[in-house]
């Protein structure tokens, strides 16, 4: 296989992944980085968090300074690709130079969802995708400030956690009956409220936006039962979209995401894709775990390598100093409690209809997920009274567990 040029868009975490592992496994031949952002590839997890907690202590960089020069990559930052010549193997950047491929990998990764009724307002209102947008946010984050957040997934729990340890008042509009309402099983999402409740939080649920105003210095955001929520500044997370403009201009084929098979192949057999952009059978997952995996999945397709296997699907939240940790499908029919609910540490298991083992949670337990994701992956199926004892370790269950 002659492979003399493989070029990566997009410098995050799937793209600086893939690097470290063509790398890795032997490959010598040139790899150039292009990434749209002024700023050397970071991890996303800490920018509601340790950006905005601990901004002068945090290093959110991927790998070392000196990675890309002592591994010979090509870094092309603050630079967009602008066309996509999948005929020619050919990009044009927006400094007006072309690269020239062998392999391509589309690591471009997803976009905030934009919500116009809030934009219109300009000043004041914000998104979390980006460094330079948390660095934008910590001036707001400041004690007795009133901070207005709408959605309450992950992001928006987290932010939630974050302004009020950093002393602001915090109200949450979501529409949906609970947090994480898509991510996290109802014993799960009630739970978080009453922690963030606790801490002081405001939470507005089965709550839709009828007007967004501006009232002098005040941002006011009125429900659709007519509760006005003042406030000195308006986050909002309402989801992402994957960033598929390069693929379509390519006619790659694309349904919810650049669509890929197991290998991260595109319908080019030249372009690849990973991360929040890939869709795998339909689905694409939004998770750090994931955009490593597919990185290495994509860096061994390339060279003509066997891939490694799928994983459990993993991720992690961390607010109200708890560290929560899922793995599994999260839309599991049955769940169980290990522990005393809401007294962490604690686990929930996910089961299916016959009792096999898809999913897990851990509060504050993480040591058991490892173990937790082996029972899992060798599909599992333990007793009702084994699962929920804590006495019962899952290290020891999952050793002598017969293979699947």
């Amino acid at each position: 296989m002659d492979i003399s040029s493989i070029v990566i868009v997009g410098a995050g975490q799937a793209g600086a992944g893939a690097v470290a592992q063509l790398r890795l496994k032997g490959y010598a031949g040139r790899i150039v980085l292009v990434g749209d952002e002024s700023h050397p590839p970071y991890e996303r997890p800490p920018l509601s968090k340790d950006v905005l907690l601990q901004p002068e202590r945090t290093r959110c960089t991927i790998h070392p300074s000196d990675f890309y020069e002592t591994h010979r990559v090509e870094l092309r930052l603050g630079t967009r690709v602008t066309a996509l010549d999948a005929a020619a193997r050919r990009l044009t950047l927006s400094d007006g130079s072309t690269l020239d491929y062998d392999r391509l990998l589309l690591a471009t990764g997803a976009t905030v969802r934009r919500l116009p009724l809030l934009d219109a307002l300009g000043q004041g209102v914000y998104t979390l995708r980006t460094l330079d947008d948390a660095r934008a946010l910590l001036q707001e984050l400041r004690p007795g400030r009133r901070i207005l957040l709408v959605g309450g997934g992950v992001i928006g729990l987290e932010l939630a956690s974050s302004a009020v340890e950093l002393g602001a008042q915090v109200s949450l509009v979501e529409q949906a009956a609970l947090p994480m309402a898509r991510t996290a099983p109802p014993l799960l999402s009630e739970y978080l409220c009453d922690v963030h409740r606790a801490r002081g939080v405001a939470l507005h649920l089965n709550a839709r936006l009828a007007s967004a105003t501006r009232e002098g210095d005040t941002l006011v955001l009125t429900l659709q039962d007519g509760t006005r929520l003042q406030g000195d500044a308006i986050v909002y997370g309402i989801g992402v979209e994957p960033d598929v403009a390069l693929a379509r201009q390519a006619g790659l084929v694309v349904d919810n995401g650049i669509c890929v098979d197991a290998h991260c192949r595109s319908s080019d057999p030249s372009i690849y894709a990973a991360g929040d952009v890939a869709a795998q059978g339909g689905l694409r997952r939004e998770t750090w775990e994931n955009a490593n995996h597919q990185a290495s999945v994509a860096a061994h397709a390339m060279l003509g390598l066997e891939p490694p296997a799928d994983p459990v699907p993993w991720y992690w939240t961390d607010q109200c100093d708890l560290n929560i940790q899922f793995a599994g499908d999260m839309a599991a029919r049955h769940w169980l409690v290990r522990g005393t609910p809401g007294m962490p540490p604690f686990m929930l298991f996910g089961l299916d209809d016959e009792g096999v083992l898809t999913a897990a949670i851990t509060i504050n337990q993480g040591r058991d997920m490892r173990s937790a994701k082996e029972l899992m992956a060798r599909r599992a199926r333990l007793p009702a009274e084994v699962l929920t004892d804590p006495q019962q370790s899952l290290r020891n269950l999952s050793r002598h567990l017969p293979e699947a």
